[in-house]
């Protein structure tokens, strides 16, 4: 058996599988270790964001990801009930794309075995040793060595803990229910509900395959359980009913875990002649589906700069900026899971209070208008404290309703048409427009 790599990757996850294509496309001789028989058969992370759809399109094998998952829209942010769209994004990709991360590892696998990448599974790594000449690594099938070592293996990455790298950050204060289930009466539009009360927090959201919902749910009244206590259908619809006050009559589940808002950043990406990728590097609650994501973005940056230093093209200090560039987007990860964790869990009063004033900011739309040959904005309009009735229509159309006691003569009048996407006023023909910036009425195209 060969042992002996000009890489090894520790951890055969989507972030591991897609460092090893990159390593592979550019020729390095690259070999993946795992401890698992076979890859994960849970659904665990499901959204593909736009900005990873475009990686994948650039290798060519977005198609392969697109065609088994679901397109959504939208998303919420911090269990927020408003959305966040994605229509305006300026993507050949502007959705999120729900897709089983068994699905996802089973792509990239067939893509790292297509391009000669060895799969050594069941081959559990127990200790790493650095040295000048590279690293060597223990494993239970024997000794491996390589002159770089990727650790991709995980929260728990025995790579890091033996590198000697920090792992800075905070334990989990909240532990979550979440359930890939059956639901008999899904929540209406779309099947996706955020809600967050003094009872708790309940989110579901269709997982793409037309039979299951993934269910995430706090109980205000046992917001922390040891994690690793079992998990039943029984208890996750009784606090989803708890919550909201509705039977979704919840049947058969594929999969129940618990999971914190553990929030840790590794200190260094790179330590010597290992470096750290995804879970490895960067732990968080699962909000947004961000993780999966920042740790492919992660695989993306690294490959082409190891790759261009092993083949002496590069020096290695070309390694440095994978740390310079990736660790501050950990940080904005960080920062971020953690702000939407304290919008979604905290069920006081204030923070209710704080959800609700959120909610109003994020529902004003701004629209970018085109007034004659001018650019504009609502903001734009609305300056000088007037009425404003803004005509969208090509053609006339019915005046939206105007109080009895308002007089024409003192309201502005514009014509204009919407540019780029502005989806809030999608289908609207004419608006008014309060001098307070609210809607009083509008007709529809």
């Amino acid at each position: 058996m060969k042992t002996s790599y000009d890489v090894l990757v520790c951890g055969a996850g989507p972030v591991g599988l897609w460092l090893a294509c990159e390593l592979k496309l550019a020729r390095i001789d690259v070999a993946v270790l795992d401890r698992r028989p076979v890859r994960t058969t849970e659904s665990r992370a499901l959204a593909i964001h736009g900005r990873t759809l475009e990686m994948f399109g650039l290798r060519g094998c977005a198609g392969d990801f697109l065609g088994a998952g679901r397109k959504i829209p939208m998303m919420e942010y911090g269990a927020l009930n408003t959305r966040l769209v994605f229509s305006s994004f300026e993507s050949r990709f502007p959705f999120t794309l729900f897709l089983r991360q068994t699905r996802t590892e089973e792509f990239l696998e067939k893509r790292a075995l297509a391009l000669g990448v060895p799969l050594l599974r069941e081959t559990e790594v127990t200790q790493v040793a650095e040295n000048e000449a590279g690293v060597h690594v223990t494993t239970s099938r024997g000794p491996f060595s390589a002159p770089w070592l990727v650790g991709a293996d995980g929260a728990r990455s025995l790579v890091r803990h033996q590198a000697g790298i920090g792992f800075d950050g905070f334990d989990g204060r909240v532990t979550a229910m979440l359930g890939d289930v059956v639901l008999a009466k899904p929540p209406e539009g779309g099947g996706i509900l955020s809600m967050v009360n003094a009872r708790g927090a309940l989110m579901m959201s269709p997982l793409g395959d037309d039979v299951h919902h993934r269910v995430i749910a706090i109980d205000a009244a046992r917001p922390s359980v040891e994690k690793d206590t079992p998990l039943t259908v029984t208890e996750l619809a009784s606090a989803a009913l708890k919550i909201s006050g509705k039977n979704y009559e919840m049947g058969e589940a594929s999969w129940l875990s618990r999971f914190t808002d553990a929030t840790r950043l590794a200190s260094a990406y790179r330590k010597g002649r290992i470096l750290l990728a995804g879970d490895a590097a960067h732990i968080h609650a699962p909000m947004g589906g961000q993780g999966l994501n920042v740790g492919l973005q992660d695989a993306m940056n690294l490959g082409w700069k190891l790759a261009m230093v092993v083949r002496k093209q590069a020096p290695e200090s070309l390694l440095d900026t994978y740390h310079s560039e990736r660790r501050p987007v950990g940080q904005m990860l960080f920062d971020n899971t953690l702000a939407q964790v304290a919008l979604a869990t905290d069920f006081t009063p204030p923070n209710l209070s704080l959800r609700n004033t959120m909610n109003d900011v994020l529902s004003f739309p701004d629209v970018d208008l085109m007034i004659d040959t001018q650019p504009a904005t609502l903001y734009d309009c609305m300056k000088k404290g007037e009425w404003v009735h803004i005509a969208l229509a090509p053609e006339k159309r019915d005046d939206p309703a105007f109080p009895e006691w308002l007089k024409p003569d003192i309201v502005k009048y514009i014509r204009a048409r919407c540019v780029g996407n502005s989806p809030s006023f999608t289908g609207i023909a004419s608006v008014l427009i309060r001098p307070d910036g609210y809607v009083h009425s509008v007709t529809t195209a």
